[in-house]
């Protein structure tokens, strides 16, 4: 995509690796100053290092986005650093042990509610306050394929993930007056570290998510950074409060 977002500012929040890696990426390729968050210090540090030995604007920013305090310290640097906000892709997410509902732990319960909904809640809140001020923004969510249809044993995750997208709706509503657009991408399963993982840990029920692809293989994370890039451009200035499905079809059936 020919996309420019010459002298705009991006922040990704899961940007140590995978979708969100590629995704500040394509961002900083594109013209923007990014700032890359991740609860992985050293990572994201390194890929924002990477990206400004290429001669772009980079800064890492080590964030925990369950936590209120970081999430807010997340876009106060990005500012600080940038002067402004103009797009931010809420990315960060953790998997769930695959298991049936009457086998499975609170805690587990509660960590994947707190990454993957109230984590975007948090980081939207502070997004939202600063576009609010601006006058203008554009905000990506990261919910799922799971959150639009049930994936049995994975009851947190399609949980949370079907929460980001009424979320979404909600805020979206609420800011598309003031100039802020807020859609949600629901990405299919991926070539990321994230499901390489889940896999590993549970690889007859991946097998099985996998063999339902249409297409016939995962995502790439590239294929669903253009999606989030698309969203946050003029290209997208008519389209509020969608979740854009990219699944390689597994929805569909």
């Amino acid at each position: 995509m020919n996309i420019s977002f010459e002298n705009q500012a991006a922040l990704i929040t899961g940007a140590g690796s995978g979708i969100g890696l590629a995704t500040a990426q394509a961002f900083a390729e594109a013209g923007a100053a990014v700032a890359l968050a991740d609860l992985n210090h050293n990572t994201v540090q390194t890929a924002a290092d990477q990206l400004t030995a290429a001669g772009h604007q980079a800064i890492a920013i080590r964030c925990d986005v369950a936590n209120e305090t970081d999430a807010a310290e997340a876009v106060e640097r990005t500012v600080s650093a940038f002067g402004r906000l103009d797009a931010a892709y809420n990315n960060a997410g953790i998997h769930a042990p695959v298991i049936e509902t009457a086998e499975a732990d609170g805690e587990d319960f509660d960590r994947v509610i707190a990454v993957n909904l109230r984590g975007i809640w948090n980081c939207m809140k502070y997004e939202l306050r600063h576009m609010r001020d601006q006058g203008s923004g554009a905000i990506v969510n990261c919910s799922s394929q799971s959150g639009l249809v049930g994936t049995a044993g994975l009851g947190a995750y399609t949980a949370s993930k079907h929460a980001v997208i009424g979320l979404t709706r909600s805020a979206a509503l609420e800011y598309a007056s003031r100039g802020i657009r807020i859609n949600a991408i629901c990405p299919g399963t991926s070539d990321t570290p994230m499901v390489a993982n889940a896999i590993a840990a549970a690889p007859e029920h991946m097998e099985t998510i996998v063999n339902g692809i249409p297409l016939g293989r995962l995502g790439r994370a590239d294929e669903i950074a253009s999606a989030v890039l698309w969203l946050c451009s003029p290209g997208a200035g008519f389209t509020v409060g969608q979740a854009l499905v990219i699944d390689g079809g597994y929805t569909v059936r």
